[in-house]
């Protein structure tokens, strides 16, 4: 019963209201790439889905769009919670996914391997949502790009050894390539393609 109550439960209290107000930050996160948002409507979803990336399922994900989940997910309570809350499919096919969802500390597959779009159609792509430690506190990165006056400093804590370089290589396709979102708490850190990083010199 414990875990039927998982499924069920869980999803934002007033649906129309916490969704839209989640909508608005994650839009306002990718018109400016790097800040960190909190999200005041969080939901419960079952472990080892953190609750801001529970809270951009529940807002970004429906019927139409394919959801990939990371190996630890796939066995937990989430996809059953995913299909209840949001009619969206899960998928084992990673470039079938609208949206691919890994858990804090979960393996970061390269970014190729996720649908990458189309010189025509460079929308058909996969948003990846990342729970990481913190927005904060890790190794300091130059984001630059449309959105951002200059340059600001992104520095997450548990981002993968390789993530520079997935980054950079994925930029290298515009207009193709996959968004990001970076997830810790009730905080998210918006990342699209448009976005340029590099490391900070010591």
């Amino acid at each position: 019963m414990a875990a039927q109550s998982q499924i069920y439960a869980g999803a934002f209290a007033d649906p129309v209201f916490q969704a839209q107000s989640v909508f608005r930050v994650l839009m306002d996160g990718l018109a400016r790439p790097g800040t960190v948002a909190s999200l005041a409507a969080l939901a419960s979803p079952p472990l080892p889905l953190g609750k801001a990336s529970g809270a951009v399922a529940l807002t970004l994900c429906d019927h139409d769009t394919p959801v990939w989940l990371s190996p630890a997910l796939a066995k937990s309570a989430v996809p059953q919670w995913i299909a209840f809350h949001t009619g969206a499919p899960v998928t084992e096919t990673k470039d079938d996914a609208r949206f691919a969802f890994i858990e804090r500390r979960g393996a970061v597959p390269s970014f190729d391997q996720f649908a990458l779009g189309t010189q025509e159609y460079p929308d058909r792509s996969t948003t990846l949502v990342i729970e990481v430690e913190a927005l904060t506190g890790g190794q300091p990165l130059i984001a630059r790009g449309p959105g951002i006056k200059d340059e600001t400093i992104i520095a997450p804590t548990g981002l993968p050894d390789p993530f520079l370089e997935f980054w950079t290589a994925n930029r290298a396709i515009f207009p193709r390539g996959i968004d990001l979102m970076l997830t810790a708490g009730d905080a998210v850190l918006c990342l699209p393609r448009t976005t340029k990083l590099s490391a900070r010199e010591a």
